[in-house]
C-alpha cells in the first residue's frame, strides 16, 4: 500500500494547480529561468542539451543556474579535493554555479532580478524541499533512466542490468514535494522500451543519458509542465505498473557470491554490472574475504566431467612454476569459470596460486580426481555476507 499524501503535500499540490490555471487561463508563459540540480555524466548530458536550447532560443530558456554538492576531500590525509563533475561543465559553459550540501536556509538565486521559475533535477541525490518548489512558478522536472514506476529508486541502471532486462527506457516526471520518483509522469519511452545491448553501467548510462536529455528538451519545448498541455496518449502501460520493481542503492551485500544459487551467467552478469564480486573463503586455519578482482570467463578447456566441487577454487599443475597459472571454479549449474587474478582483502591483486600462497590459504587436502590438481580455496556458502 502506498503512503497517503500528507496535508502539507495536498496543500502544495492544490496551490500549484490554482496558480498554474491562473497563468495558463490568460495563455501566457514566461521564458524559463532554470535552477538545474545535478552531479554526474547522466545529468551533464541534460545540462548541455538545455544550454544548447538556451543559446538557440532565449525566449524559451532565459537562464540556467547550476546547483551541485561541494568538492570532496580525498586521498591520504584528505589533502586533495575532487570536484563534482557537473561543476566543471557549469564553469565551461559560463553558468552560475552554487555548491551546497543542504537546502536549509539556502535561497535560490534571482537571475536578472527575476525569480527562478523552473527546477530541473537530474541524478542529483538531494531532495528538493517544498519551499524551493513552491517558489518556482512551473514547479520541477526530473529525468529518470527507467520506465517508471519500474526500477524506481537511486540505482535504476544497475538493477536493469542485474535483472537481465534487455530493454530500457527513460521518463520525465514532475518533482514530488515529499518523495523521490512519485511525481506525475509527463513523457516516457513507449512500451516496451528500446533494446540497449549493454552489459556495464557506463555503457547504459551513455545510452540513457542522451535519450533522457532528448526527452527533457522535447518536454520543455512542448511545455508539458503546463497543466493544459497534453502528453502522449498512453504514458502508463498496465504491464509496466504490474511488473514495477524497486532499484535500491547497491551495497557490498549485492556483490557477495551465493555459490549455491548463482549460475555462471548470473555471476558474470553481476560482475560486469557491479563488480568486483567477493566471497568468504577458508582453509583449516582461517577465514578470509576473497575479491574476484578481474572477473570470470566460461572455460571450455576444462571438461564438465572434471570433478570440481561447487565453489572450490583449484589450479591444475604442481607447486613448481605454477604462479602464473589460472584457476577454475565450478558453479551450481555445472559450468566451469576461469579466473586469472584474485585479491585478498588488504592485499594486492595477483595470479590465484601466488595470492593463495602469500595469504597462507593453500588447502593441502587430498586431490579428488587428478593427481595434478592443487586444491586452493573453499568458498564459504554458509557464512553470511553482511
Amino acid at each position: 500500500m502506498r503512503p497517503q499524501p500528507s496535508s502539507r503535500s495536498i496543500k502544495y499540490l492544490i496551490g500549484r494547480i490554482f496558480q498554474l490555471r491562473s497563468y495558463t487561463s490568460h495563455a501566457t508563459f514566461e521564458p524559463l529561468r532554470i535552477l538545474f540540480c545535478g552531479s554526474d555524466e547522466f545529468s551533464i548530458t541534460s545540462l548541455r542539451a538545455l544550454h544548447k536550447e538556451h543559446e538557440r532560443d532565449e525566449g524559451l530558456i532565459e537562464s540556467i543556474d547550476v546547483v551541485c554538492r561541494p568538492p570532496k576531500h580525498v586521498g591520504r590525509g584528505l589533502k586533495d579535493t575532487r570536484e563534482v563533475p557537473i561543476s566543471l561543465v557549469a564553469k565551461e559553459l559560463a553558468l552560475s554555479l552554487h555548491e551546497i550540501d543542504t537546502f536549509t536556509k539556502w535561497k535560490p538565486p534571482i537571475p536578472n532580478g527575476l525569480p527562478i521559475n523552473m527546477i530541473v533535477a537530474v541524478s542529483f541525490g538531494l531532495f528538493i524541499p517544498p519551499r524551493i518548489l513552491e517558489g518556482a512558478r512551473y514547479g520541477g522536472l526530473n529525468v529518470h533512466p527507467s520506465m517508471l514506476p519500474d526500477f524506481h529508486g537511486p540505482a535504476p541502471l544497475h538493477h536493469t542490468l542485474l535483472s537481465g532486462c534487455q530493454r530500457s527506457g527513460v521518463t520525465v516526471q514532475t518533482l514530488h514535494p515529499e518523495r523521490f520518483d512519485q511525481g506525475t509522469i509527463l513523457a516516457q519511452t513507449p512500451y516496451p522500451g528500446f533494446e540497449h545491448g549493454c552489459s556495464t553501467v557506463p555503457e547504459l548510462l551513455t545510452l540513457t543519458s542522451s535519450k533522457g536529455a532528448e526527452i527533457l528538451v522535447q518536454s520543455i519545448n512542448n511545455r508539458l509542465y503546463l497543466p493544459s498541455a497534453k502528453g502522449p496518449n498512453s504514458l502508463q502501460d498496465d504491464r509496466i505498473i504490474a511488473a514495477a520493481r524497486a532499484a535500491p542503492k547497491i551495497t557490498s551485500r549485492d556483490r557477495f557470491i551465493d555459490w549455491n544459487t548463482w549460475t555462471a551467467e548470473v555471476i558474470i552478469r553481476r560482475h560486469l554490472a557491479i563488480g568486483p564480486l567477493w566471497s568468504f573463503v577458508k582453509n583449516a586455519r582461517k577465514v578470509r574475504r576473497l575479491i574476484w578482482s578481474t572477473g570470470f570467463t566460461i572455460s571450455e578447456e576444462v571438461a564438465s566431467s572434471t570433478d570440481l566441487p561447487v565453489g572450490r577454487l583449484v589450479v591444475f599443475g604442481n607447486n613448481d612454476c605454477a604462479d602464473e597459472r589460472v584457476a577454475y571454479v565450478r558453479t551450481c549449474d555445472d559450468r566451469v569459470l576461469k579466473v586469472d587474478r584474485i585479491k585478498f582483502e588488504g592485499g594486492v591483486e595477483a595470479p590465484p596460486l601466488r595470492a593463495a600462497k602469500k595469504g597462507d590459504m593453500i588447502d593441502h587436502g587430498t586431490p579428488r580426481q587428478h593427481d595434478s590438481m592443487i586444491q586452493v580455496l573453499l568458498s564459504m556458502d554458509s557464512v553470511d555476507g553482511h
